[in-house]
């Protein structure tokens, strides 16, 4: 399964492509869609939904792992974070790519097994994981590869459980 994770913000949307079969992690590829600073915050979006169209087109993933936004103190932020994010949903949207979404706590859990990990711990176990030399940079991309591994857990014991069904009805369609 290829599935594409997402950290979205509107400075840097960070993303991470990996393949998961058998257990195994392979990272495909991973970086982050940038803006500038000083442009329109309009063109700012243009610039996030063309880079990530053209990701999706180009690396096709299966499913699209993106995280829940909560807002904490900066509620300013979070309004820029959250169209940014409606941008980023609108193009796996059309590109017919199936979005799963999760909290922070849920991909510390799937990541180290701890659901209030630190930060370098959820990097470091992601970087094992995915055998990278280096924890990637910026952490957006580390993140949004974080994402990625949560999800192929989850669809793991989605797809174990789907078999297991078909396995007592086998007439059944997975």
């Amino acid at each position: 399964m290829r599935i594409f994770g997402i950290d979205p913000g509107y400075a840097i949307v960070g993303y991470g492509v990996i393949d998961v079969a058998g257990g195994v992690y392979r990272p495909v590829e991973y970086g982050a869609v940038t803006t500038p600073a000083n442009a329109d915050f309009g063109q700012r979006l243009k610039e996030i939904y063309e880079g990530m169209t053209q990701l999706l087109r180009e690396y096709r993933p299966e499913a699209a792992a993106v995280e829940k936004l909560y807002f904490s103190n900066n509620k300013t932020t979070g309004i820029g974070v959250a169209e940014a994010r409606g941008v980023i949903l609108l193009s796996l949207a059309q590109a017919g790519v199936p979005l799963y979404e999760y909290t922070p706590m849920q991909v510390k859990q799937a990541v180290t097994g701890y659901g209030k990990a630190l930060k370098p711990q959820v990097q470091e176990m992601t970087r094992r994981l995915l055998r990278l030399r280096e924890i990637p940079k910026p952490d957006d991309t580390a993140d949004a590869l974080a994402l990625a591994v949560c999800h192929g857990q989850a669809a793991g014991s989605i797809l174990r459980r789907e078999l297991l069904e078909r396995a007592r009805d086998p007439g059944r369609v997975i």
